[in-house]
């Protein structure tokens, strides 16, 4: 490209790209497109951009096409890469002037140098880093502001980097330069903190903004630089530096007023000091070990004392309190059980942190948590009465929420009160002393109080499980705050509810939970949408407890279900439908069938919910949760959904359709589940299958689910299903096993050994292109155990069931191989005895020894010859199956099933699916449960004995070793 002929054309093209008008922006993006791989293009770019004469808007495109094409073209190995000429000249021309004046360019400029220097500093670039220091010490304010913003994004993006080489570079740099930065950084902020007291605002604004650029480069430095950075000097001497700052900071802040403008950058460069402290701890908490003291008396004596009031800010606070959360739980700072072993540093850590935390200060925080901080604000509470369902969907954690004041706080609570709960559990059991007996509606200061406390007791259930009698406490006090029907109360009635919810799984007595049950209707019937909807929650958490028990919770079901299905109309937020939805789910899953009489509302009101939640993806997730449970506990009975169910599921499947990215792994499960439940498979159910070829195609962590909807449907609809798409599947499988793990091979060859079993007469020709490979597996000694397993478990059906097929199999490979078929045949004998180890599962065994003896009688010197291994498998199968009536003395063969059988469904246990139906009816007709072993052996050698005579078989059992010879006639006797 011309530069001198090309400018003018390249701008004019950036003009119409920066267009409103649709017919003017498209071919012009198209034409800067083709551009892109054109040697000159980004120098003219360069050109553009650096150019303050022109427009605005065409500078910014210049600059986002330049940005994106170094992430394209400016590695060496990239298609259609930049010349090593061409980017000298950019690297030259980026770095000539820090003037631009207008900000956001001028950070994207910061960040495309920032790109390139990731790529080719120091080794290509030597110069930026000298060029940025030089830039950063100029007195014009402009240069100096666009170089420290550059400075900063180029540290920021070198301190990525994570192979060895690049951190150590890094930390060459940082050697370097940070003695610098420092000094950079103490004259910024000294010259802020003179121009705000003497009242310079627009100039301390300008330095402040310096200030907060320099200590984001020291950041980075800090935290990233060194690798032991406790020995350098100039690192610690920093750290104790912040602070001093932080302090200087505060107070500056306190004095300047809220509508100062330059109160929120104050706020931010506080919080940058406290992330500086975080990062530091995170990464070296070694090093850390002499700030620990500081650290802690600075977080604690400003949020835990007067010493804040009027200073600091909720964000402030949550820093604060992150710190001393993560010096308490530090793992370096905890000391093994055996003090002992403990290292030196370790044991300092510790120390520090027990002389810190002495009984007096635990004792403030811990209140001070509870009484200060877990109380609902005045917002919060305008906020419950003007919109119930948003507070109660911020308060079951919304994403503002996680990083407010009141979580922060009771996290901090949690692993404070774990890690001295031998102090702090005698403070929390006082507090619930002083609140003890009924509390005036009147007295919201107390309720508010009262309500903390509960949540306290809440957090350290697990902690207080020996020190409070809850079953009393529930009886005696809590119930009778639940009653309290006053609108002021349900502070009180909320939090009780939830309270119960917690302690739940540590300690509550199960003839306990008809009480408890009938409290939770009543409150489900609370005037108040936040107490429904969080009796909701702990009604969740109640019957997914462990010591749930269906039949306490019967006579109250209806009741409930109806109550929660009114909830579920009654919300309109999204992530409370959700929530709802969870409940009821969770309900229809522990109770199972005994939901059918109850479910026709909901049934009917999902298919109206699912239309309204078109654009919330997340919400129809639930939905086809609630929909497996569902289906569950509806049984056979399921089909009448099938109208609205089939279409769920065939959306939720379809890989062409976006949704899809979020439905899929829940509509598989549900695709399984009405498998599963079907008395038969519809046509409809049957079309669904067509999106299974993409599924298989995406080799993604939903194989293991789709092998089970392929053999869903063998079960359920053979010969069908088969028919129509044996082929697409056979090929399917057969491009799959070219490149898959060894575990999905063996998910395959489960699915082609079932569609044997079901199918024994067309099966093998249906997946005839399946079965070599198996063959050639098996002669070839398949290392993988349970591959081999599975393929000699093919073998075995197909030689025990279809004799014309195994024939033609061993026909095929003798010609492959150019050996007689007898061949092949004592080959996979030999084999299949030698390799009977790796089958684990009784049933293959047995399978194996009735394969192997359905060779028998034969008059063929190869199967003569593998006589001794064939009874060897008998011998070994019959130990695994026969069991021995100690009465009677004889053997039974424990894998027979008869038709008089009825599996018994035991309390709690699901009860058996149509699919458990099907399969048992199949293993009916399975030669494994249908073939007595003792009886096929004693019958095949029977026969054997006639085809040879006495002598000509006395000779062959001579070939077996005596004592297995021994254990066959012990096992014989009686025939």
């Amino acid at each position: 490209m011309d530069l001198n002929s090309a400018s003018g054309v390249v701008l004019q093209v950036l003009m119409q790209a920066s267009s409103q008008d649709s017919a003017v922006l498209k071919p012009a993006e198209e034409q800067l497109k083709q551009w892109e791989t054109q040697p000159g293009f980004y120098t003219v770019l360069l050109n553009i951009f650096t150019n303050h004469s022109l427009d605005v808007n065409v500078r910014w495109l210049a600059v986002l096409y330049f940005k994106n094409g170094i992430d394209r073209y400016w590695r060496r190995v990239a298609p259609h890469a930049l010349s090593e000429e061409e980017k000298a000249t950019l690297r030259a021309g980026l770095i000539t002037n820090f003037n631009e004046p207008v900000n956001q360019i001028a950070t994207q400029i910061a960040v495309l140098i920032a790109k390139v220097a990731r790529l080719d500093c120091p080794k290509q670039w030597p110069e930026l880093i000298p060029t940025l220091i030089e830039s950063v010490k100029i007195q014009d304010d402009l240069r100096q502001h666009r170089a420290l913003l550059t400075f900063y994004h180029v540290t920021k993006t070198l301190s990525s980097k994570r192979l060895a080489a690049d951190r150590k570079l890094f930390q060459d740099l940082a050697s370097e330069i940070y003695s610098f930065t420092c000094s950079l950084w103490n004259h910024h902020t000294d010259t802020f903190l003179q121009q705000i007291c003497s009242g310079g605002e627009t100039a301390a604004i300008n330095s402040l903004e310096r200030t907060l650029l320099s200590l984001k480069v020291l950041r980075k430095l800090t935290v990233h630089g060194f690798l032991e950075p406790h020995q350098n000097a100039d690192v610690t001497g920093f750290l104790l530096a912040v602070f001093v700052r932080l302090k200087q900071f505060l107070d500056c802040s306190r004095n300047i007023g809220a509508e100062n403008v330059c109160r929120e950058r104050l706020e931010k460069i506080i919080i940058l000091f406290t992330k500086v402290l975080l990062d530091f701890l995170d990464q070296h908490p070694i090093s850390f070990i002499p700030l620990i003291q500081r650290s802690l008396e600075f977080a604690v004596s400003y949020v835990f004392t007067e010493a804040g009031d009027g200073i600091v800010f909720e964000r402030f606070i949550v820093q604060c309190m992150s710190l001393i959360k993560m010096i308490v739980k530090e793992d370096s700072y905890i000391p093994s059980k055996n003090f002992e072993d403990s290292k030196p540093e370790t044991i300092n850590a510790h120390q520090i942190k027990l002389s810190f935390f002495t009984h007096q200060t635990l004792t403030e925080i811990c209140r001070r948590l509870v009484t200060h901080y877990f109380i609902l604000s005045d917002e919060e509470l305008a906020m419950w009465e003007e919109d119930p369902e948003g507070f109660a969907v911020e308060e079951t954690g919304g994403d503002s929420w996680k990083y407010s004041l009141r979580p922060c706080s009771e996290v901090l609570f949690i692993d404070i009160f774990h890690e001295y709960s031998e102090t702090l559990t005698p403070v929390l059991l006082n507090m619930v002393d002083t609140i003890k007996g009924p509390t005036c509606v009147e007295d919201l200061n107390t309720l508010r109080i009262k309500e903390t406390v509960y949540n306290a007791v809440g957090l350290a259930a697990y902690e207080l499980f020996d020190c409070i009698d809850f079953d009393e406490w529930f009886q005696s006090q809590l119930l009778g705050e639940l009653q309290v029907a006053h609108d002021r109360y349900k502070l009180l009635r909320r939090r009780v509810i939830w309270l119960i919810g917690q302690w739940i799984s540590v300690k509550f007595k199960a003839d306990l939970r008809p009480l408890l049950y009938e409290a939770i209707l009543s409150l489900l019937q609370d005037p108040d949408l936040v107490v429904r909807i969080e009796t909701a929650t702990t009604l969740k958490l109640t019957v997914d407890d462990f010591e749930f028990r269906t039949e306490q919770f019967l006579p109250y079901l209806e009741t409930t279900f109806s109550l929660l299905f009114q909830l579920l109309q009654q919300v309109t937020e999204c992530d409370s439908k959700m929530q709802v939805l969870h409940v009821l789910s969770c309900v229809i899953e522990r109770v199972n069938m005994q939901i059918r009489p109850f479910v026709g509302c909901l049934v009917q009101y999902l298919p109206l919910l699912w239309k309204q939640s078109e654009e919330h993806n997340m919400l129809r997730c639930a939905i086809l949760s609630t929909l497996v449970h569902l289906i569950k506990g509806l049984g056979g009975s399921s089909e009448n959904l099938y109208p609205f169910l089939l279409p769920v599921i065939q959306l939720s499947t379809d890989v062409s359709q976006p949704p899809h990215v979020y439905l899929l792994e829940d509509g598989l499960e549900l695709w399984l589940v009405t498998l599963e439940n079907c008395s038969s498979v519809t046509p409809e159910l049957l079309r669904i299958f067509h999106n299974m070829a993409a599924l298989l195609e995406l080799s993604s962590e939903n194989l293991l689910i789709c092998f089970k909807i392929i053999n869903a449907y063998i079960f359920s609809s053979s010969s069908e299903f088969l028919q129509i798409y044996a082929a697409n599947l056979c090929q399917a499988f057969l491009e799959l096993l070219r490149d898959i793990t060894n575990e999905g091979q063996v998910q395959v060859l489960k699915v082609v050994e079932n569609v044997l079993k079901v199918n024994p007469a067309v099966g093998p020709q249906m997946f005839q292109a399946l079965l070599p490979p198996v063959f050639r597996g098996i002669i070839e000694g398949e290392k993988y155990p349970v591959v081999m397993s599975t393929y000699l478990g093919i073998l075995g059906r197909v030689l025990l069931q279809n004799q014309c097929c195994f024939s033609s199999l061993l026909y095929q490979l003798s010609q492959e191989y150019n050996c007689e078929p007898d061949q092949i045949l004592g080959n996979l004998i030999e084999m299949w005895v030698d390799r009977m180890d790796n089958i684990t599962q009784p049933e293959r065994r047995k399978l194996s020894a009735l394969a192997l003896l359905s060779l028998l009688p034969s008059a063929n010197s190869i199967i003569q010859d593998k006589f001794c291994g064939i009874i060897n498998v008998c011998v070994e199968s019959l130990h695994d199956v026969m069991t021995e009536d100690p009465e009677t003395s004889t053997y039974k063969d424990c894998m027979l099933m008869s038709h008089l059988e009825d599996p018994q469904v035991i309390e709690d246990e699901e009860p058996p699916t149509e699919q458990d139906k099907r399969k048992k009816m199949l293993a009916l007709k399975d030669p494994v449960h249908a073939v007595s072993l003792q009886q096929f052996v004693y019958e095949k050698l029977k026969a054997q004995q006639e085809l040879l005579g006495e002598e000509g078989f006395r000779s062959l059992m001579e070939t077996v070793d005596t004592e297995i010879v021994t254990q066959l006639q012990e096992f014989l006797k009686g025939f």
